[in-house]
């Protein structure tokens, strides 16, 4: 499975890595380990995104290896280096990236999800990994590279980040012994569950109990959907990084079968985060609206209004889903 992956790092001396705009822990994690695999080859190699992580992750790069593009500083660094394109296949997800990729010596993507389209580069993609920092642990075992414990924790943090905690549907034997390679680096468990669950701020509360105030239900309380508008960051003193989480709240409830979170920026821009169980695709549903993700958990933006990106969001699933 990885033969073209070797070859494709073979071909290159110099390397830049990049992510979905913005990261999550998988694609930092991901990233994290490609990084060492390459250096331990003798490989050049930069991780650059075009936005930092949420705050909350920060702890994943412990060397402090991640930067975020600035056109002066990296720009004479496209034309020398192959990207590896890590945890999504889509390039309109790589923000600021996406115009560096045209210009580079090579793309090769490096991802698990569900492609929207025909990815326009080649690469590895395998939907069956819960994860892409599944798949790289397994790819630093078939070359030959041993993972430090900095390393494996970055790997354990994006494995249990995108597996909700070996919980999501695409959760198998193969992500436990993916998650077993990195424990016996000497990672720990509660410390990342601790850095990833417990380590938030109190504005983030406060912006589920906005969030939570704001809640609705749909279809005979199969839907639920909570809004954010930019005021309510404003009160809560919060910004997007504090609603990790949030969306999964009524998925406790046995009625629901996807949640919902409508995010406002203070620039206007509307994000939407989906939740699902059951048999209900989310990842199909985001595609729809110019997004994606995984079967139980996705995302996509929108240029609408909050309450008008859920009017069509809602009709959308009533139609393919509830007729």
């Amino acid at each position: 499975m990885f033969d073209n992956v070797l070859s494709f790092l073979e071909k290159h001396q110099s390397f830049i890595l990049t992510t979905h705009d913005p990261p999550d822990a998988d694609g930092i994690g991901a990233q994290i380990v490609m990084a060492s695999i390459l250096k331990k080859k003798g490989k050049n190699v930069r991780i650059i995104n075009s936005s930092p992580p949420p705050n909350f992750i920060n702890f994943m790069d412990h060397d402090s290896i991640v930067e975020i593009w600035e056109n002066d500083k990296h720009s004479k660094l496209t034309e020398q280096s192959a990207f590896l394109v890590m945890d999504t296949s889509d390039e309109y997800h790589t923000g600021t990236m996406k115009e560096n990729l045209k210009k580079a010596k090579g793309v090769f993507i490096f991802d698990h999800h569900e492609p929207l389209t025909k990815p326009k580069y080649p690469g590895l993609s395998d939907p069956t990994a819960s994860s892409t920092c599944e798949l790289v642990v397994e790819f630093a075992e078939y070359a030959g590279v041993d993972l430090d414990i900095h390393t494996a924790t970055a790997a354990y943090a994006g494995i249990v980040y995108d597996s909700g905690f070996f919980a999501y549907p695409k959760t198998t034997l193969r992500t436990f012994e993916a998650a077993r390679k990195a424990l016996n680096c000497g990672v720990e468990p509660n410390y990342v569950y601790r850095m990833l669950m417990e380590n938030g701020s109190s504005a983030a509360i406060l912006l589920q109990k906005q969030a939570l105030s704001n809640l609705n239900f749909y279809i005979n309380k199969k839907i639920s959907v909570m809004i954010l508008h930019k005021e309510d960051f404003e009160i809560a003193g919060g910004d997007h990084d504090d609603t990790e989480g949030i969306v999964n709240i009524p998925m406790k409830a046995r009625d629901v079968e996807v949640s919902i979170l409508i995010k406002e920026k203070q620039n206007g821009e509307v994000r939407c985060s989906l939740r699902s169980k059951k048999q209900i695709n989310v990842s199909k549903i985001a595609q729809e609206f110019g997004g994606g993700g995984h079967i139980s958990a996705a995302g996509f933006k929108s240029k609408l209004s909050p309450e008008k990106t859920l009017k069509k969001l809602l009709a959308f699933i009533e139609k393919s889903y509830y007729k």
